[in-house]
């Protein structure tokens, strides 16, 4: 039976999904500084319509003309973050009110909470930064965080799952050291966004041609490389620098890739097929999408389908580790010992 807050908890989730889609759609559609300030757009709360409001953020910004529909991407994003930003606020409120409620989780609302909060510096210094690759990146992966944090609520709070008999510690471990790897990938995905390296090569299995083409794995990872000041919209490394961010990205999805075949075939030798099957089908998606990012160049619904697969794999792996980290007697009913008001003996209880 569903713990009270689980409804909260679950409108939250499908909102971060909806918030992540928006993020890699506002990124795909070079619409990051569609409003250059945070939080309004061009010195007001919504896109300047009127021709009036126009000629005020032409004066305001005159470095940064209007373009009214990547604006609208931008401030669209912005307003289902705020909401998001809302309803965890309100999670974080409930928990403490029924803190001495038997299994009500505390802490995990109030991470959500600062990790939202963190979130918004974040988003504000995308802006502010004009795109600073660490920082989108980084407010990437602080988008997929919240997501994962909010989907391990629902679990929590769902009481869908019955626990699993003892589980081996070796499965438990490998299950984690996948999750790992896959947040990785998807850290490296990020830095193929914020450097616009996804076109870098553009055949596949190849890349350019060859299998180890000319790379600079020196500039494509030097995080201190990138100054502070200029814009990065469109990106500022060269070809060679941006081959390598993609090729890396490649290799890492072969990694994952063997990981979680891995993976997959120990939950199946332990009689977790349901787990297994959708581990696979997360991972032929993903695989699938990246795949068609490069041969059909990129095209945006592919994209953002892609960012999407990420955080379904990503939430597939917090399903999977949650089932293998429940321990079986969390579920069982608490029976203390007692002395029986009717025969004076002492009530021990029940195996």
């Amino acid at each position: 039976m569903a713990k009270p807050g689980y409804r909260l908890a679950l409108i939250a989730t499908l909102l971060a999904v909806v918030v992540v889609l928006l993020g890699a759609y506002t990124r795909l559609t070079h619409a990051g500084l569609g409003c250059p300030d945070w939080p309004g757009c061009y010195g007001f709360l919504a896109v300047p319509m009127s021709e009036h409001k126009q000629n005020l953020a032409a004066l305001r910004f005159p470095e940064a003309p209007l373009e009214v529909v990547k604006g609208w991407n931008e401030m669209i994003h912005r307003y289902f973050a705020g909401a998001l930003g809302l309803v965890i606020l309100a999670m974080a409120v409930h928990a403490v009110r029924r803190r001495a409620e038997p299994g009500q989780p505390v802490k995990l609302p109030l991470l959500l909470l600062a990790v939202v909060i963190a979130q918004a510096i974040f988003g504000m210094w995308t802006v502010t930064l004009q795109l600073w690759p660490q920082v989108v990146t980084a407010h990437l992966l602080g988008g997929f965080t919240t997501l994962s944090l909010l989907f391990l609520m629902c679990l929590r709070l769902s009481g869908a799952f019955a626990p699993l008999s003892v589980v081996d510690g070796r499965l438990r471990a490998f299950a984690g050291f996948a999750m790992l790897t896959v947040i990785a990938q998807i850290a490296l995905g990020g830095w193929v966004s914020s450097n616009y390296a996804a076109v870098a090569c553009t055949d596949f299995p190849t890349c350019h041609g060859e299998w180890w083409p000319q790379m600079d794995f020196a500039n494509a990872f030097n995080l201190t490389h990138h100054d502070i000041g200029p814009n990065y919209l469109g990106g500022l490394l060269y070809g060679e620098a941006r081959t390598a961010i993609h090729l890396t990205h490649r290799i890492g999805a072969v990694f994952v890739t063997l990981v979680l075949l891995l993976l997959a075939a120990m939950l199946w030798r332990r009689g977790l097929g349901r787990l297994a099957c959708l581990l696979l089908a997360a991972l032929a998606l993903q695989v699938g999408l990246g795949i068609s990012n490069v041969l059909l160049n990129l095209p945006l619904a592919v994209a953002v389908a892609h960012n999407g697969g990420g955080a379904a794999l990503l939430l597939v792996l917090v399903l999977v580790n949650y089932r293998l980290r429940v321990p079986a007697h969390v579920h069982r009913p608490a029976h203390s010992a007692s002395i029986s008001n009717e025969t004076g003996r002492l009530d021990l209880p029940r195996a």
